[in-house]
């Protein structure tokens, strides 16, 4: 494998934005992955992309990593066109995808060297470039030790350090906690945020957690390839009203229009219980109680969750796609 040119091979347009997806779309075949998808991410952005398997996200940073060329519009990484520009794109971009990229038989050091070694660093500059990321993500004294060794939370630092060892501007991350213990997570994230903080670098992260979502500025939630909503993770909750009452009971379908014709509100059903998106949740949880006691068996208020942004919005859950009713 050949490494990439020391310096891009021509200068990239100078634009505000980190990414920039114009009407951006793909196929596979007949089905459909992207869908006229238009966004723009800042510099110096933490974005997420939320939907569950199979929404688009994962083709999206394929196609923005230049492993695949998009069917239709156009995505641009630094200014430069991810079509006809791919090998400035790959300069500007780390990546850590879903699937392990470290060779496990060797050393954390010799990962990084040779990552090091594609992207045209050699020598005195490559050893200070190392240690420096060793340092950052706290590997200095695991440098020796073979991949196969370390646990899952080691190795997605390995992956962070070696991603991030060229110095890219932009960062694409693929469901990054896959496989990690929450303690191992909490280390993850905690070093990106502080990498961040330090240097400006733009994080675009694909998941289908709604801890990580929360973790980003903006969130971008896709269904089946169309771009659903995008803003702050706040903004998205605030625009489904200030609580979510759930109803547990035990006729679902007889309760919903009863309640309706009572209290001028009907819920929805979903998963075998009732929902109702409300800003007087106090309120209408004792009417509820008042007028239909002996129907309920329990009655839950909370804050709204991505999850119920996502399906007030798509129909379906965010966890597995199952369609209510």
């Amino acid at each position: 494998m050949t490494s990439l040119p020391a310096a891009p091979p021509q200068p990239c347009a100078a634009v505000p934005d980190a990414v920039v997806l114009e009407r951006l779309g793909h196929s596979y075949g007949r089905r459909r992955a992207l869908h006229d998808l238009t966004l723009r991410v800042g510099r110096g952005e933490l974005f997420g992309l939320l939907g569950p398997n199979g929404s688009g996200k994962s083709t999206l940073l394929r196609l923005l990593s230049t492993l695949q060329r998009p069917g239709e519009g156009r995505a641009r990484v630094d200014g430069c066109d991810v079509a006809a520009e791919p090998d400035a794109v790959r300069r500007r971009l780390g990546v850590a995808f879903q699937s392990p990229s470290l060779d496990r038989k060797l050393t954390v050091h010799e990962n990084l060297r040779f990552q090091g070694y594609l992207f045209g660093l050699r020598g005195r500059r490559l050893g200070e470039r190392m240690d420096e990321m060793l340092a950052r993500f706290s590997l200095t004294d695991r440098a020796g030790a073979v991949v196969e060794t370390l646990s899952g939370g080691l190795r997605r630092r390995v992956e962070l350090a070696k991603a991030l060892l060229h110095k890219p501007p932009v960062l694409l991350l693929d469901e990054p906690s896959t496989g990690l213990d929450p303690a191992a997570r909490l280390e993850f994230w905690a070093a990106l945020a502080a990498l961040r903080g330090e240097t400006g670098l733009t994080v675009l992260v694909a998941t289908h957690m709604m801890d990580e979502a929360e973790r980003c500025d903006r969130v971008a939630l896709l269904d089946r390839g169309l771009l659903v909503a995008a803003d702050t993770p706040e903004a998205l909750r605030s625009g489904l009203g200030a609580e979510v009452v759930t109803i547990e009971c035990r006729d679902p379908v007889a309760l919903a229009p009863r309640i309706g014709e009572r209290l001028g509100v009907t819920p929805r059903p979903d998963r075998g219980a009732l929902r109702l998106e409300t800003r007087e949740g106090p309120a209408l949880v004792r009417r509820l109680l008042e007028a239909f006691g002996d129907d309920i068996l329990a009655l839950r208020l909370g804050k709204p969750t991505l999850e119920d942004v996502f399906l007030a919005r798509t129909g379906h859950h965010l966890s597995n796609g199952e369609a209510s009713p």
